[in-house]
């Protein structure tokens, strides 16, 4: 095992020889200062390497938020091995395509996982050793003496799957050079400090909570709270209890802060720091927001995973005449707004955003086609339409393919058409997001039944219980027809407006 094998490792590191008896991270009752942070990465590094981890493997995280999961990621990273995390949500045929297509040496699984881990493990031909995910006990190794990254070497550091519009998820191969221009665009346009007290609840198998807060904060020395999931009740205690100045959340779980029988502003004056991503703030959100708790301030985060995943940003200064803008690219990013002969749009008009930064992804992993298509012309192409005003902000149109945003995580509409094709009354189906206070977009399937057949909602939903839940159309349209161009292609934008 070589201590220079990561750059992201030396970040902590050298937190834990600044202040090494501050307290960087508590969960569940445990606390784990910077100094014993880093003792146990190493003794889970040791762990992993008896389980035959080499640098440059892949190591594979299907968990809830941890301790373990926290000091695991670190593991990787002093290792020079390959974070993959998985999204617990999944079911195992799920997980098995990317055990599949990773192939890692290991997958730690938390306890209520590992069914879901072994299943999928015996559906590949991949051998993938399967392992509780736990913290080991803390052995006071000492924090490693001499340079820790090289900083001139850029390696593989996360292998991140995320869903496009192809029913098979894309794996993102990020570096950690990229990694770390990522974490200091959000440390500057977010105005994090080291004296801030964070709370992280969102899922750390997401690039957001992971790369936008958790690792940037380590770098900075700060107090880490880590929650197992979104509890609106335990997040607004953990908020009070802890002092929190830092908090992240989509526009979903903020609305649900103001409106839990919980909530009351006074429990929140600590917190003077608000981050949120995933989707647009509604702007009555943010009048009410302001109205019960001033002192906040709030930033909009958009981007995606394949540039880490921070692209854009919207400042507290800025939303008071930009509420619904995503901002202007941060720190490290360079981004246009195109169109389909990568010319630049003028002002106003609807085009694709593309970026250049060493923030973005390596390549997608074993698909150098796909890579190809998505560097074309030299610049990442987002898949997402935006316009740009003359000062440079840019807002957010539509998605250029059929994603869909559920809750925060990526549906492919492809995928979930697929699943209720199987089902025999189904002659047509077309699968899209629409505007929900909850979801973000709820999945919604238009279905054109066969002359002379008859379902039910139960029984198309039947099709889909194989799907992760958030996948799984939460409103079911019986139509005669979907709306087509002259050459028979879906007009998933008329059918958007025909059912909202």
């Amino acid at each position: 095992m070589s201590q220079e094998s990561s750059a992201i490792f030396g970040g902590v590191v050298r937190s834990a020889r600044r202040t090494p008896d501050a307290v960087a991270i508590r969960f569940a009752g445990r606390i784990w200062t910077y100094r014993q942070l880093v003792a146990a990465a190493i003794a889970f590094a040791k762990d992993l390497a008896r389980e035959g981890v080499h640098e440059g493997d892949r190591v594979a995280f299907l968990g809830r938020n941890s301790d373990a999961y926290a000091i695991g990621f670190l593991a990787t990273q002093y290792l020079g091995a390959i974070h993959v995390p998985v999204n617990f949500m999944l079911g195992s045929h799920e997980v098995a395509y990317i055990l599949d297509h990773a192939a890692p040496t290991v997958l730690l699984a938390d306890a209520e996982f590992m069914e879901t881990a072994r299943d999928a493990a015996d559906a590949i031909s991949v051998q993938v050793n399967c392992r509780l995910l736990e913290s080991p006990i803390e052995t006071d190794v000492g924090i490693p003496a001499g340079e820790t990254s090289r900083a001139v070497m850029t390696r593989p550091a996360q292998l991140a799957y995320t869903s496009g519009t192809e029913s098979s998820p894309k794996g993102a191969l990020l570096s950690d050079q990229g990694l770390i221009h990522q974490y200091m665009s959000c440390i500057a346009v977010g105005e994090y400090r080291s004296t801030d007290v964070v709370l992280h609840a969102l899922p750390l198998y997401h690039c957001a909570q992971l790369h936008c807060f958790l690792i940037p904060f380590l770098f900075l020395g700060a107090e880490n709270i880590i929650l197992d999931r979104v509890d609106i009740g335990e997040v607004i205690e953990a908020i009070e209890a802890n002092g929190v100045t830092s908090f992240f959340a989509p526009p979903t779980v903020w609305i649900g802060i103001l409106g839990h029988k919980m909530f009351a502003p006074e429990r929140m004056s600590m917190l003077t720091k608000g981050y949120y991503g995933a989707s647009i703030m509604p702007t009555e959100v943010i009048h009410r927001m302001r109205g019960q708790m001033p002192w906040l301030r709030l930033w909009n985060y958009y981007g995606q995973t394949e540039i880490g995943p921070l692209a854009t940003a919207l400042t507290p200064e800025e939303h008071d005449e930009r509420p619904s803008s995503a901002g202007r690219p941060v720190l490290f990013v360079e981004t246009r707004i195109v169109d389909n002969d990568m010319r630049d749009v003028a002002t106003g008009e609807v085009g694709e955003i593309v970026h250049r930064s060493p923030q973005l992804l390596l390549r997608y992993y074993r698909a150098p086609e796909i890579t190809a298509a998505a560097f074309e012309g030299g610049w990442f192409h987002s898949g997402d339409l935006a316009t740009c005003d003359a000062e440079g902000y840019i807002t957010i149109v539509d998605r250029k393919k059929d994603m869909i945003n559920s809750g925060g995580e990526n549906v492919s509409s492809r995928e979930v058409e697929e699943a209720l094709y199987r089902h025999p009354a189904i002659s047509e189906v077309s699968v899209i997001g629409l505007p929900d206070t909850k979801w973000i977009e709820r999945v919604c399937a238009a279905v054109v039944l066969k002359d002379g057949f008859s379902a039910t909602n139960e029984d198309l939903l039947s099709m889909c219980s194989d799907l992760a839940p958030f996948k799984r159309p939460k409103q079911i349209e019986f139509v005669t027809a979907l709306p087509k161009n002259p050459s028979g292609k879906i007009l998933k934008r008329e059918l958007r407006l025909q059912l909202s």
